[in-house]
């Protein structure tokens, strides 16, 4: 296992970036070192992917990598990754994001881009409040829980981004915790597979904003909050119907996955038939 760690940093990590930014006990250098193995595990040409990201604690991993990324504007991470794919279809694109980022300012992009099915994998690192800038209230921020802008109590209902994902037309969609690293890693590689918008949210505990304002500073006390809050789809479907209706856990594993036709390929056999209907008989 340290052999294999120490492999996958020095094939994909530039040395410079160490030490991390990341706060003691922040879950974001796990999802980096999830996606990494996972990237690994498909074969992915390094040099021939493409990582994005916006603005938060969870946009700075492209830096991390020894690949080409862009660091890009708040809540845009998506639509720079479009253009990515639609300017150079052989590219692939991995889109690093955090919930205020992806669901707040850049809602709209998120569901259209699924909605369009346009191939890339977006893995959200979901830690329930805007990190970077104070612990503030975000749009999956649990109802009655306190943020640095809701000292009373979150008063909004969160959204479910993987129903979110789903409802757009997102054909992979999973959401795992860090307490399921294989499974995590599987995930990522199901998703690196998928042609078309795959969606991998990732629960991860911010110990300075939300943790430190709902009693969840302590890592063990932050990775037990996720065990007892969290339940996998195999196990709600064990349960019987009453108690699946009463279920109020937040459901982890692959929920969603389909196959549809991806914008890119359908554009480019667009632009094809308009050609060759436009070129001069000879």
């Amino acid at each position: 296992m340290f052999n294999q760690a120490k492999r996958i940093r020095e094939k994909y990590i530039r040395d410079e970036m160490w030490p991390s930014i990341f706060c003691t006990g922040c879950g974001i250098g796990n999802v980096l070192n999830y996606t990494l193995r996972a990237v690994d595990g498909v074969g992915l040409d390094i040099d021939r992917t493409v990582f994005c990201s916006g603005i938060g604690c969870s946009s700075r991993l492209p830096g991390y990598i020894d690949a080409d990324g862009l660091h890009t504007t708040h809540g845009r991470a998506i639509a720079f990754a479009t253009g990515v794919k639609v300017y150079a279809p052989e590219l692939t694109v991995v889109v690093f994001t955090g919930d205020g980022d992806m669901a707040g300012i850049g809602g709209n992009h998120f569901i259209h881009a699924a909605r369009r099915n346009v191939d890339m994998t977006v893995i959200c690192i979901n830690n329930f409040n805007y990190g970077m800038t104070g612990g503030q209230v975000s749009p999956t921020t649990p109802t009655d829980d306190l943020s640095a802008t809701t000292p009373y109590g979150n008063l909004e209902q969160p959204f479910d981004l993987c129903r979110l994902a789903i409802g757009a037309g997102a054909p992979f969609v999973a959401r795992w915790t860090m307490g399921y690293p294989y499974e995590t890693i599987a995930a990522v590689e199901s998703a690196l597979r998928t042609k078309g918008f795959a969606f991998v949210e990732i629960l991860a505990p911010c110990p300075t904003g939300y943790g430190k304002n709902n009693d969840l500073r302590d890592a063990g006390a932050s990775w037990e909050w996720y065990k007892q809050n969290t339940i996998t789809r195999i196990d709600l479907a064990g349960l019987d119907p009453e108690q699946r209706a009463a279920n109020r856990k937040i459901v982890i594993g692959t929920l969603w996955q389909q196959d549809k036709p991806e914008y890119v390929e359908r554009w480019q056999g667009l632009v094809d038939r308009l050609q060759a209907e436009n070129e001069p008989a000879k």
